[in-house]
């Protein structure tokens, strides 16, 4: 089976779920036989993604996106002067600055993308529809998420391939929007969804949501949970000294770093857990600076500050080295999330995580066995969640151990492919070619 994914580049400034679960799934549609190919759209892919074929271009490049839904003059410019910002470097530039653009124009142009043949960057589909057709189609093509639906109807149409949308935290950029442009995407996005053959949801939380949010039907939802390749994720061979609280994820507040750090100057405050210390992983844009900068304040005046590590957005085998440093894991996200790969990364590791009680995350604790739940944006909640475990490490041990063997059994990237093949190769036979 012939599979085009379509996977937004997010420049590898930050850690990207999105993109890990992505890169994922190709890898193991690959082994499985399949002529599984990558397409990046916006920005070049992460490093650690597999990579396209050399002679594969970036499609809607995120600067000629931005040019397209500004002026008229960048809808009708030849590919020659497009080229020219569509040039990697400028691109990877461009997502590192990506925290600067304004909600207000974020919401133009992602209105503009949902209306696909219809919007600003018809220039953008026009090419990919030509490009793909003349590398010879596609059975079934596979969007990274819903925001790109507005491409579905012109992909069906020209290629006469079926198209599968998998769904992953659409809502938190979505719900970010002010009104009424908030409102006028989810109404573009139920529209569009019946462009789509079927929909592919990381979890059962996220699938009733989308569901309902989106007015897809049930029949037309799968549940397939995200997995990893749990090759290099051994664990430790004995616990950090002193105890080490991780984190993985972007810094910004919506993933709840600062909750995690008043947690932790509660912890300090305890003299058992005076050499505490705390390390977080994952990346920023520019935009997130200025929450870093009051948050590094914060820990100053409490005093803590020399007892925190902040490192950049690591590779594959960085993160499997900074886990391996971990007595436990906690990302405190404000926002439900839909799934959570750093959950997986820690448990292959050994490393137990405590998490709030909202979103997947129950579903992943009921699942996996791995850790604890605690009230939501509630600093002392996660510090007492937090405390459990590290004052019992035989615990910590022992919930790290369950959640590496749950991953190992039922959270691979090998098991989330073939239930993601067999919704591909389903809607492949039953789409009329």
């Amino acid at each position: 089976m012939r599979i085009v994914q379509l996977m937004p580049g997010a420049g590898g400034s930050f850690y990207c779920e999105n993109c890990l679960r992505d890169a994922g799934l190709l890898r193991a549609l690959g082994r499985m036989g399949h002529d599984a190919i990558s397409v990046p759209l916006y920005l070049p892919l992460a490093s650690d993604a597999p990579q396209p074929e050399p002679d594969t271009p970036v499609f809607f490049g995120g600067v000629n996106v931005f040019l397209q839904q500004k002026s008229a003059l960048f809808r009708k410019t030849p590919r020659w002067v497009d080229q020219v910002f569509d040039a990697p470097a400028l691109l990877r530039w461009a997502g590192s600055k990506a925290g600067m653009t304004s909600p207000r124009t974020l919401a133009e142009t992602t209105l503009s993308m949902l209306r696909g043949e219809d919007g600003r960057q018809v220039k953008e589909l026009d090419r990919l529809v030509t490009w793909l057709a003349a590398e010879g189609g596609a059975d079934v093509v596979c969007l990274s998420n819903v925001l790109l639906i507005g491409l579905a109807r012109r992909l069906r149409a020209e290629l006469g391939a079926a198209v599968v949308c998998l769904l992953q935290d659409e809502d938190f950029f979505v719900d970010a929007f002010p009104e009424p442009w908030r409102g006028q995407a989810w109404a573009l996005m139920a529209e569009r969804a019946r462009d789509a053959d079927a929909f592919v949801a990381v979890s059962h939380y996220y699938g009733r949501l989308m569901q309902q949010k989106l007015a897809l039907s049930p029949e037309s939802v799968r549940v397939v949970h995200s997995g990893i390749a749990p090759e290099g994720y051994e664990p430790a061979p004995s616990p950090p000294a002193p105890p080490v609280i991780g984190f993985l994820e972007r810094f910004c507040p919506e993933k709840g770093l600062d909750v995690l750090f008043q947690a932790f100057v509660i912890l300090k405050m305890n003299a058992r857990f005076s050499k505490l210390r705390l390390c977080a992983a994952g990346g920023w844009t520019s935009g997130d600076r200025p929450f870093l900068r009051a948050a590094r304040k914060r820990l100053f005046g409490a005093g803590v500050a020399d007892d925190v590590d902040a490192l950049p957005n690591l590779q594959r085998a960085e993160r499997q080295e900074f886990l391996r440093g971990l007595t436990v894991l906690s990302v405190p996200a404000r926002h439900p999330e839909a799934f959570g790969m750093y959950v997986l990364e820690a448990l292959a590791t050994g490393v137990p995580v405590v998490l709030p009680r909202r979103g997947a995350f129950p579903e992943l604790i009921e699942a996996t066995g791995g850790g604890l739940l605690c009230e939501p944006d509630d600093p002392e909640a996660l510090a007492a969640a937090l405390e459990e475990l590290l004052a019992d490490p035989d615990r910590a041990r022992e919930l790290g151990r369950q959640g590496r063997q749950a991953v190992l059994e039922h959270f691979t990237e090998d098991r989330m492919a073939a239930q993601v093949a067999d919704v591909l190769e389903h809607v492949a036979h039953a789409s009329p070619q």
